[in-house]
């Protein structure tokens, strides 16, 4: 029996695991987003979806202090990906926005635009 390929949500989920360790590898622990790392990874790989954010450090700071929670100035995976939660949520209502819910409904033109 031939291995099915994976969903096109697999290789989303995958893809966001390998730019996570992209970024976390660089410098300090591989497993954790040091600062400079998580800076690095929103300016490049969220630029859309963190237009605000990238371009106001106090803002970039304040959002990696939020998703810190243990405060041990990095970030894990599982802290990371509450970030990754926050923007799915986000697209999705803007997505909404002006396009009713329910039976049939429909998405507006995009997120991060």
């Amino acid at each position: 029996m031939a291995n099915k390929a994976p969903s096109q949500m697999e290789r989303n989920i995958t893809t966001i695991i390998d730019v996570f360790h992209q970024y976390s590898k660089k410098e300090g622990h591989h497993d954790t987003l040091s600062k400079k790392e998580f800076k690095e990874m929103v300016k490049k790989e969220l630029a859309t979806f963190m237009k605000k954010e990238k371009r106001n450090e106090a803002l970039l700071n304040d959002t990696m202090e939020d998703l810190d929670t243990n405060q041990d100035n990095q970030l894990s995976f599982e802290e990371c990906m509450m970030l990754m939660a926050k923007l799915i949520f986000a697209c999705h209502e803007k997505l909404h926005e002006n396009n009713p819910r329910g039976h049939g409904h429909s998405h507006g033109k995009g997120c991060g635009k």
